[in-house]
């Protein structure tokens, strides 16, 4: 079957991959293209390295992008990862329309922050969704969908890279596997059970010390690495980033620090207290939370707002 895909980064990369090394004929890719003096996607590097000549996926947007992509004559498009908002044209041109990876259980957390928001919602299941996309935004009909725990010390990264990522892989190998074998079905999705969260930024990631222990803790997890969970010390911004949570109720106001020592520093909670690991400063690289607070002279009883 003739395939093309749209994608970025190492998990469009990591799917063209296994679909060449299921017998797939990819005929054609389209990334982000190469920025001068940038760092190239690496799906561009894999598709140009096995042959092919990539489209700007913004291209697609324009004529001239979807003139070449309809010329490529797939019978099958896979999106894998993609940020760009595509008109319907580049979806149908595929004869066979186009399949889409999404890392929720579609209806749930539709939406760019798939993977945030569960977390900080305190969920302890998610999982990942093939659909075939719509015009509207990640409404169309599934064709499968795998399910995986979200552990109690997870954050965003790690249930991405250990998880949903390469069950993503293994999914879409499968999904086109169905399409080629005439087997994929289109479920329509229950729109009652429907979610809808906005992309998860700097507004939604500050650490508010005084809500209750788990749901600060369920905040940080679900917004490492990024956008960042944040405070503030002495008027200044500090990410807040690898931490752990103890349910030990300790006396003191919320936001306080307990402790401090070289692997990093104990903040009092509203029903527990938060482990510190890893925070940034402002303008600066990740440091170990121990670092930081040897530089700053940060001591027990400081606040953190």
């Amino acid at each position: 079957m003739r395939v093309s895909i749209i994608g970025q980064a190492a998990f469009g990369e990591a799917v063209l991959k296994r679909l060449l090394e299921d017998g797939v004929e990819v005929v054609a890719a389209s990334a982000p293209e190469p920025q001068e003096g940038g760092r190239p996607d690496a799906l561009w590097v894999a598709a140009t390295e096995t042959g092919l000549s990539p489209i700007d996926t913004a291209a697609l947007k324009a004529d001239e992008g979807l003139e070449a992509w309809k010329a490529a004559g797939a019978e099958l498009g896979v999106m894998a990862f993609v940020t760009e908002i595509l008109p319907d044209e580049a979806l149908t041109a595929p004869a066979g329309g186009t399949i889409q990876y999404h890392p929720s259980l579609l209806p749930l957390h539709r939406g760019s922050a798939a993977m945030n928001w569960p977390i900080i919602f305190g969920k302890n299941e998610t999982g990942l969704t093939i659909f075939w996309p719509d015009e509207g935004v990640d409404t169309g009909p599934l064709l499968l969908q795998k399910t995986c725990p979200i552990e109690a010390d997870d954050t965003m990264g790690s249930l991405y890279f250990q998880k949903l990522f390469p069950m993503g892989v293994e999914a879409v190998s499968e999904a086109v596997a169905l399409v080629q074998a005439s087997e994929a079905p289109r479920i329509d999705q229950d729109h009652a059970r429907s979610t809808y969260e906005p992309p998860c930024r700097d507004e939604h990631a500050q650490i508010r010390w005084h809500e209750p222990a788990q749901r600060v803790y369920d905040l940080i997890r679900g917004c490492n690495p990024q956008p960042g969970a944040w405070t503030t010390r002495k008027g200044e911004r500090l990410g807040v980033f690898d931490c752990r949570l103890s349910l030990d109720e300790e006396p003191g106001m919320a936001g306080r620090v307990l402790r401090v020592d070289d692997e990093g520093f104990d903040v009092r909670l509203n029903g527990g207290a938060l482990r510190v690991l890893r925070v940034q400063p402002p303008g600066t690289r990740k440091v170990g939370a121990g670092e930081w607070a040897a530089e700053t002279g940060l001591q027990e009883g400081a606040r953190l707002r």
